[in-house]
């Protein structure tokens, strides 16, 4: 399916590169593909549909999603109170708050690579013939990536919130309080997706644009060694 991905992306004119994968590309594409499917929910996230468009056979079929899906998942499946489906919505939205700081991260460090394949193209001067096309073409595959994931983000965020308005008019409970607080809680991720920001980091997933970019090699925050004179 790739290489019949890979060929019809060509034809229709779109980039294709033949780089290898960076180790940081490769984990943003692990990373970003838990926030492109749902296989524990029914195909509520048209799995079928988004690996057609991971392997390139088609494209951009995401854009049609529509984000009532998820509301019809819960409502058709049986559970012994109406409150666990308020329940079912709060820990889904939690699962993906979990996850989103270090999917975060992982793009930042693809963002990176991308700025220092850009720069290493315009000061070497062995590169291969089509090195500045490779460049580019690899840049566009990433990017495509990533306003996928936010794409995708948008989507799970919407689908939750459609399905709490439902629920409140079907089924109300006190419960809805707690979902709409998970809510509030995903909400500045997806504003910060939506608006590129994937370095800058701050608390609860908030992201402030005079906060300082940690260091990319570091996992911990680096303590100098006491000085032990002679």
């Amino acid at each position: 399916m790739p290489t019949v991905g890979d060929a019809r992306a060509a034809a229709a004119g779109e980039p294709v590169s033949n780089f290898n994968q960076t180790d940081q590309e490769r984990e943003m594409h692990d990373r970003v593909w838990r926030f492109l499917v749902a296989p524990h929910a029914h195909d509520w996230f048209y799995d079928t549909a988004v690996e057609l468009q991971r392997t390139r056979i088609a494209a951009n079929l995401d854009t049609q999603f529509i984000a009532d899906r998820y509301y019809a998942t819960l409502r058709s499946t049986q559970y012994q109170s109406s409150r666990v489906r308020y329940r079912k919505v709060a820990d889904d939205i939690g699962i993906d708050i979990a996850t989103i700081p270090t999917t975060f991260a992982a793009i930042c460090r693809v963002i990176e690579v991308d700025r220092q394949r850009a720069i290493a193209v315009s000061n070497v001067t062995l590169a291969a013939p089509d090195a500045r096309a490779q460049v580019a073409a690899r840049k566009w595959e990433n990017d495509r990536t990533i306003d996928w994931f936010t794409r995708a983000l948008t989507y799970r965020y919407q689908s939750y919130s459609v399905a709490l308005e439902r629920l409140l008019v079907e089924t109300p409970h006190e419960e809805g309080r707690v979902v709409d607080a998970q809510l509030a809680r995903m909400q500045p991720y997806v504003a910060r997706a939506q608006a590129g920001d994937f370095c800058l980091v701050g608390g609860d997933g908030l992201v402030f644009k005079d906060t300082g970019v940690a260091s990319r090699y570091e996992t911990a925050p680096f303590t100098p060694e006491p000085l032990v004179r002679k």
